[in-house]
């Protein structure tokens, strides 16, 4: 039995040895043991420029100037050049959005209400299109027939309609129209409504059909990125950033942009539902269209670092004269959950809880119970983390009780080894004897504690993932919870509550094991100086309670140090 105790602390130890040293490598920019290096860094954040004919997926074709061609999401079209276009700034009291009327795509928002943690006194920027980053919003339609040419997508040129820039005060919305030329018979109009409080950004596009033939188009919803993690993400732990789709029968799917880059990425069958999202941590981007109506998913690499994944719906034939109505949302803003799953199916996944979801989403539901009691969601956390200690009140009880009784009996296993050292088997046999003998049994400690392990593992996924805790403060010094204490002194009380928690705990009668006791609390509070405050505020109080427990029961069964 002990050699078994002994095997599991070793694993342990090592594996935390190793994530330790694999997170320093991603820290200091050397490559991770367990995935891919990231995609090399496009040597020019500009999007690709038109080329090559139209097509549905083709790859993309070289310009004339020795560039790359092709449209995002692997959507290839040929567009009238575009020597100049306009960049429309609109405000709103959520965002700054910048359109470009080349194809009138997204090109640049900036999330007013939310500050960004690594350029204080800046908000968020979202969407970009700059030198440093490519993260854009764009739509388009595909002629679905090899003749009669391209129609108007995200490369034609537009022409912005008259309106207003700016929602003032006591208005409840903004619209931007957009309109292009006829392009083989199609004009293509594209109208953003951008309402107060609502990351929903409406999108409608109309077709109409200005030629004197029957036109059959695909209208396309993409989002184009690049392959760099968000500025300022920690090396310590890891948030998924990519592209993801959802359809009622696949559900929700992640793609990793390793997989497109490898043309392995796997999307979704055709359905008559689901959508598109980029996500990141903290916020994300979404084409909608809740509507049942025919769609396929696509995911492509255009560029050195930059994927986009899409949405491609086939429209009914429109005739000569008729105009084509497809209304569209775009969602662009922070991963708030009960607003997420107010706009579509499983769109509240974007928040990623990963493997542990079943159990995230209710400890989610009760952490904003609370903190719509208790006004403030450090104390939130420290009441959530009350309520699960007096769930698991009895269980943890049955392991210190059995903590307890194998502190009591220590002497007398420390005593038995070094008198029958020499005799190997005999002392193992004279070990259980003791056991048996004061009815312990030596992992009785762990199974109690194993079973709550999943509940604060996904407590911590809970903490890491909620937009909420951005910028929220707590006490004194702590004014954001998802940034790391500023003075380390949520850290160092973890730390010596840790200590505090080993010295509580029964001494192992082998000595290498008794030092790595000592060593592992150690190691693993070095992570906890680079983690969020909300997570080390929620540690340090699961630390706190436990040693109270513990105490009691020890000097319950008159155990003393």
């Amino acid at each position: 039995m002990t050699d078994m105790r002994r095997t599991i602390l070793w694993v342990v130890f090592t594996m935390s040895l190793v994530l330790l040293w694999d997170a320093w490598n991603k820290h200091t920019g050397r490559p991770s043991m367990f995935s891919p290096a990231p995609p090399a860094a496009s040597s020019s954040a500009a999007p690709p420029q038109p080329g090559g004919s139209a097509a549905a997926l083709p790859a993309p074709a070289a310009t004339a100037s020795g560039g790359t061609a092709g449209a995002t999401g692997g959507i290839a079209t040929q567009a009238p050049a575009v020597s100049s276009s306009e960049k429309i700034t609109l405000v709103t009291d959520l965002y700054k959005a910048v359109i470009d009327t080349q194809g009138g795509s997204l090109v640049r928002l900036e999330l007013s209400k939310y500050e960004d943690q690594h350029d204080r006194g800046n908000p968020v920027v979202l969407l970009d299109q700059s030198a440093q980053r490519v993260y854009l919003a764009q739509s388009g339609l595909i002629n679905q027939n090899d003749t009669g040419g391209a129609f108007p997508n995200h490369l034609t040129a537009m022409t912005a309609l008259p309106g207003d820039r700016t929602l003032d005060d006591g208005e409840a919305q903004l619209q931007l129209a957009l309109e292009s030329a006829p392009v083989n018979g199609l004009q293509y109009r594209k109208t953003y409504t951008f309402k107060r409080g609502d990351y929903a950004i409406g999108v409608k596009h109309e077709i109409v059909n200005a030629g004197t033939e029957p036109r059959e188009p695909q209208l396309y919803l993409q989002l184009v990125r690049d392959g760099n993690a968000p500025p300022g993400e920690s090396s310590f732990y890891h948030t998924f950033t990519g592209p993801a789709v959802y359809t009622d029968a696949k559900k929700f799917h992640k793609i990793d942009f390793s997989d497109i880059e490898k043309g392995k990425a796997e999307t979704a069958p055709p359905a008559d539902n689901g959508w598109v999202a980029m996500v990141q941590h903290y916020f994300a981007t979404a084409w909608l269209n809740t509507a049942p109506m025919p769609r396929e998913f696509r995911t492509a690499k255009v560029a050195s670092n930059l994927y986009s994944v899409a949405m491609v719906q086939p429209l009914p034939a429109v005739a000569p004269g008729a105009t084509q109505v497809v209304d569209t949302t775009l969602f662009a803003g922070p991963q708030e959950e009960k607003k997420l799953e107010a706009l579509a199916p499983g769109l509240d996944l974007v928040k990623d809880y990963g493997w542990f979801t079943i159990l995230s989403k209710p400890l989610f539901w009760l952490l904003d119970k609370l903190h719509a009691l208790l006004g403030n969601w450090g104390w939130a956390i420290v009441a959530l983390v009350v309520l699960l200690k007096i769930a698991f009140y009895w269980l943890n009880a049955k392991a210190y009780s059995s903590m307890a009784k194998m502190k009591a009996i220590s002497p007398r296993i420390t005593e038995m080894r070094e008198r029958l050292k020499d005799k190997p088997q005999q002392m193992q046999q004279e070990m259980m004897r003791i056991y048996k003998e004061e009815k312990i049994n030596p992992l009785g400690g762990c199974f109690p504690i194993l079973i709550q392990i999943p509940v604060f593992i996904a407590l911590y996924w809970v903490l890491l993932s909620s937009v909420e805790m951005r910028n929220a403060p707590w006490v004194l010094w702590i004014t954001d919870l998802s940034v790391k204490d500023p003075y380390f002194i949520l850290p160092l009380l973890m730390t010596a509550s840790t200590m505090l928690q080993t010295w509580l705990n029964p001494t192992p009668p082998d000595p290498m094991q008794a030092k790595m006791m000592w060593i592992m609390p150690l190691v693993f509070s070095v992570m906890f100086f680079l983690f969020p405050a909300g997570l080390v505020l929620y540690w340090l109080t699961n630390n706190i309670l436990s040693i109270a427990q513990q105490y009691m029961i020890n000097k319950r069964l008159g155990v003393t140090k």
